[in-house]
């Protein structure tokens, strides 16, 4: 995968590299209630094409289930706009045809079947099942090979899906959202798990995918997101309490504050990473509680 090679490709930039006559995503007064629980409360968020997004903060704190929101999973009140088009209600079939698409942190891909197959899958609305399945070497569409160049599979493209490397799942989950054209990519945690050369690897593909696209990313990985984020929103008790570039951000005294507490407010924003440990399981724990 030759992730360092850049030439021609739009990098994303802080705040995007486009206006609102693009892709975007805008999000207002977001609220998602669990029995009386407010996992997420009254949320605000701008995300434009080519701003390469990531949402950190404690597990509890709600980025998922914004996600969950966004691709409509769960009910939400106030308003999802993906370039003006209200997500708010539609179903989530209605919601992936408008272009947002969204990755787990566990890869979603068909094992049994090649990596080509995956791919003429996700690009096969309105063909025939035996069309999607059977091999076609000299007649694959340009929208996969693009796909497979991008993801950097095209040396595996016949290979069953279920031998690949775990990074790989995740460059071949990415390129399915691309051949389906997603717009909007919604993240979850795609480098949990990886070594250090596959997380390399997947920051140089989010950074040619992100510039003509909006991407966001859920993340506890500090490291990686201080690499590879152009923007960063911080979420806490299902709010947003700061934004900003990754400087801004770690020189935030709200941040400072919340996670690190006021003696330290000098360190770097990686020890945000160590609160993820204690706050585990608070979400669906306070969930189950009141349930």
């Amino acid at each position: 995968m030759s992730g360092t090679e850049t030439t021609g490709v739009v990098e994303p930039v802080a705040g995007g590299n486009a206006g609102m006559d693009s892709d975007y995503l805008q999000v207002r007064d977001l609220t998602v209630e669990f029995d009386g629980f407010k996992a997420v409360s009254g949320v605000d968020l701008t995300l434009m094409q080519g701003d390469l997004r990531f949402l950190i903060g404690p597990n509890g704190a709600g980025k998922t289930t914004i996600i969950d929101a966004i691709t409509g999973l769960v009910k939400a009140s106030g308003s999802i706009q993906k370039s003006g088009v209200e997500l708010i209600g539609k179903k989530v079939h209605q919601i992936a045809r408008l272009g947002v698409g969204r990755t787990f942190q566990t890869a979603s891909v068909f094992e049994e079947l090649s990596v080509l197959q995956n791919l003429d899958i996700a690009a096969g609305a309105g063909r025939s099942v035996w069309t999607m399945l059977r091999r076609r070497p000299s007649q694959i569409p340009d929208s996969i090979a693009e796909a497979l160049e991008t993801i950097g599979l095209q040396d595996l493209r016949d290979a069953s899906a279920g031998v690949l490397a775990h990074g790989q799942k995740q460059w071949l989950e990415i390129g399915m959202l691309l051949v389906q054209n997603a717009s909007v990519l919604l993240l979850d945690e795609p480098v949990a798990g990886m070594s250090h050369e596959e997380r390399e690897e997947t920051g140089n593909l989010l950074r040619r995918i992100g510039g003509e696209r909006t991407v966001v990313v859920v993340e506890h990985d500090m490291d990686f997101m201080r690499a590879f984020a152009t923007s960063v929103t911080v979420l806490a008790r299902g709010q947003v309490i700061a934004e900003g570039t990754v400087a801004q951000v770690q020189a935030n005294p709200k941040v400072q504050e919340v996670y690190l507490g006021t003696a330290a407010g000098g360190e770097e924003l990686e020890e945000i990473a160590a609160e993820t440990e204690d706050a585990a399981g608070v979400e669906s724990a306070s969930i189950e509680k009141k349930g």
